[in-house]
């Protein structure tokens, strides 16, 4: 459902990031990118409503009045929306993508 709202909604360069054994905080991330600070704020919010829709409840989120970067928390999925400029600087989807041993996971 949140690749799905990410792609109605025209974010840009969808990446799933399978978390499973490298932290116990969420199973997946998911990082995309909006055109502009309005757009990732658009995308944010209409994600938001289709999963309290969904009854999937409450995400947490940051960031949306800035629009820069946009996290949403949703429990199992952590949603990244980014401004393009930004998310290069950051590269969370490199970082994250990494395979980390087991053992350092929980490090």
């Amino acid at each position: 459902m949140v690749l799905k709202s990410l792609d109605e909604d025209k974010a840009g360069d969808i990446v799933s990031i399978d978390l499973a054994g490298k932290t116990p905080i969420a199973d997946y991330m998911v990082v995309a990118s909006g055109t502009s600070a309005r757009h990732v704020a658009a995308v944010a919010e209409h994600l938001l409503r289709r999963l309290k829709e969904a009854g999937y409840g409450a995400a947490h989120v940051e960031g949306l009045r800035q629009g820069d970067w946009v996290l949403i928390d949703s429990g199992d999925v952590l949603i990244h929306i980014f401004r393009p400029e930004v998310r290069d600087f950051y590269k969370l989807e490199k970082m994250w993508s990494a395979n980390i041993p087991a053992e350092q996971a929980a490090v």
